[in-house]
């Protein structure tokens, strides 16, 4: 068996942790496969996902009868699954293990030596030079370690590839191949990566899928859509097909975007239908998103009908998507017929489909026409949540009608189990002490106290600093806590914006106006002896 395809089958296996194991073990135990530090890291990785312990443990114990190393990317990922679930002492006897195993010995003590001189110096003929004189004996774990070394910078480590050929006479086979590929898929190396790519194929090797899915989520979440594209379809034209749902992945980071790039899209599903698959509805969704973000909408429409001659019946998701395409391009009437259709195919609004019909009205400055729609939704039995409530607010804010955004949130609050968002307290304290209106920014800032909101004191020690009075200054003390007095940090800070507005009266009297463990504080004393 090649490394492509056990790497290939264990992917396929990752919902099945013990299967996974079981067959790992039997291909190296029968010599049907030489077991490498990639198969076996992306195993304890299947293993720590699914908290296969016992499995998990003794895998780790036969890579090092094997003599195998966990790599640094495999370590960390690990790790951070067992912090999740809160398992220190897995934590603890993973780092032990992975210490001992990788940043001990004299192999680990060359690899820094020649990392260290890569990094150090521009490649050319000393730094050949040198690693020459480091009489390097050259492995496929040394050479991977490495590689990983210089990660970041994948020029250089893609120097070192090519060097261990030519100045050690090493063979480069699978393992190293789809590590200096990893190394290279980025934004600054992609021409190498590229060409390393069509150097594989020409003596045989295939990228294995785990080395795919990787390299892909890294080109989605760097834009590199073009690039996360071509890789599909070099992917999809070899041996080693990903699996159906990469398919969803990539077209969903495709359709993210606010301009969706079409012609991607469809070489997805081109490549994914001419390797016999069938689109699901997700899939169609995907294609439908696309479409009506770009303004496409006749054409979203025939796939809404491919999706129903399919038994894709259109639901929320279908509908929603098409509303905020109309709303988008401001074509408001058409994205409030949409809610009569649904109706019409028995497929009724939920609380997004309605959001945004909503936040399309508050984006065109239609807010009275957006409170229309907001109250049949309460008519349907409706409730709003957080993320709603927020869009209506901004945009009361966005047409400067303040006292209406201040009244809806109270109204709500007050009438269903509803938690604004922090942010959403913030926005609107700001633009109510920006019109002087401290009373009812102190009643915000209550609310949040009592739905254990962090307080938001910086815009009222800006307000009071400047305009407020005493009085003020001890109504907002009072609002900061539930206890009788708030910490003493918080008095200082208001003695201090006030020393800085040079307001020095109002801030004695307001000390005497505290009570007494406050004047007699020692950080207080010392900031009015200070002043």
């Amino acid at each position: 068996m090649t490394h492509e395809s056990v790497v290939y089958i264990l992917k396929n296996l990752d919902k099945d942790p013990l299967k996974a194991s079981k067959f790992l073990t039997w291909v190296t135990e029968k010599n049907v496969f030489e077991a490498s530090s990639s198969s076996f890291c992306l195993l304890l990785q299947i293993l720590a996902k699914n908290v296969a312990m016992r499995e998990f443990w003794f895998t780790v114990n036969k890579m090092k009868e094997y003599g195998l190393v966990i790599d640094e990317e495999s370590y960390t990922s690990m790790v951070g699954h067992f912090k999740r679930l809160k398992m220190v002492g897995d934590i603890t006897a993973l780092t032990r293990f992975y210490n001992m195993m990788v940043r001990s010995g004299v192999v680990d003590c060359k690899v820094k030596e020649v990392v260290e001189v890569v990094q150090r110096l521009d490649w050319g003929c000393e730094v050949e030079k040198r690693l020459m004189e480091m009489g390097i004996c050259v492995s496929e774990v040394f050479v991977v370690r490495v590689l990983m070394g210089l990660r970041r910078s994948p020029l250089k480590a893609f120097e070192v590839f090519k060097w261990f050929v030519k100045g050690c006479g090493f063979e480069h086979r699978i393992g190293t191949y789809n590590v200096m590929v990893r190394v290279l898929g980025r934004y600054n190396s992609i021409d190498e990566f590229w060409w390393l790519l069509k150097k594989m194929k020409g003596v045989g090797y295939d990228l294995d899928i785990d080395t795919y899915i990787k390299i892909s989520k890294r080109f989605q979440k760097n834009k590199m859509l073009e690039d996360a594209v071509r890789l599909y379809e070099h992917m999809m034209d070899g041996p080693y097909k990903p699996l159906a749902k990469e398919c969803s992945v990539l077209l969903r980071a495709i359709a993210a975007g606010n301009t969706p790039d079409l012609d991607l899209v469809f070489r997805v599903v081109d490549k994914f239908e001419a390797a016999g698959h069938i689109l699901e509805k997700t899939g169609y969704d995907l294609i439908h998103r696309s479409l009506t973000r770009v303004g496409r909408f006749n054409e979203a429409e025939k796939i809404m009908e491919t999706m129903r001659n399919t038994g894709c019946e259109p639901d929320n998701i279908t509908y929603g998507q098409l509303i905020y395409g109309l709303c988008k391009a401001r074509r408001l009437e058409d994205a409030c017929k949409v809610l009569d259709a649904m109706v019409g195919n028995e497929c009724f609004p939920d609380l997004k489909t309605w959001t945004t019909l909503i936040q399309g009205h508050c984006a065109a400055g239609e807010v009275d026409r957006a409170l229309f729609y907001f109250s049949k939704m309460m008519e349907e039995n409706c409730e709003a949540d957080a993320d709603l409530l927020d869009v209506l607010v901004n945009g009361f804010l966005n047409q400067n009608r303040i006292d209406g955004a201040y009244t809806l949130l109270i109204e709500l609050v007050n009438r269903a189990p509803l938690r604004p968002w922090q942010a959403t307290y913030r926005n609107l304290i700001q633009h109510l002490l920006g019109e002087r209106k401290l009373e009812e920014a102190l009643n915000l800032l209550h609310l949040m106290r009592k739905s254990n909101c962090p307080p938001y004191p910086e815009p009222f020690l800006q307000y009071i600093s400047k305009f407020g009075t005493v009085d003020d200054a001890l109504k907002f003390l009072k609002a900061l806590s539930s206890k009788e007095y708030p910490t003493i940090s918080a008095y200082q800070h208001v003695f201090q914006r006030l020393f800085e507005e040079g307001r020095h009266s109002e801030a004695r009297d307001l000390l005497y106006k505290c009570p007494l463990h406050i004047r007699k504080h020692q950080a207080v004393c010392s900031l009015f002896g200070s002043v």
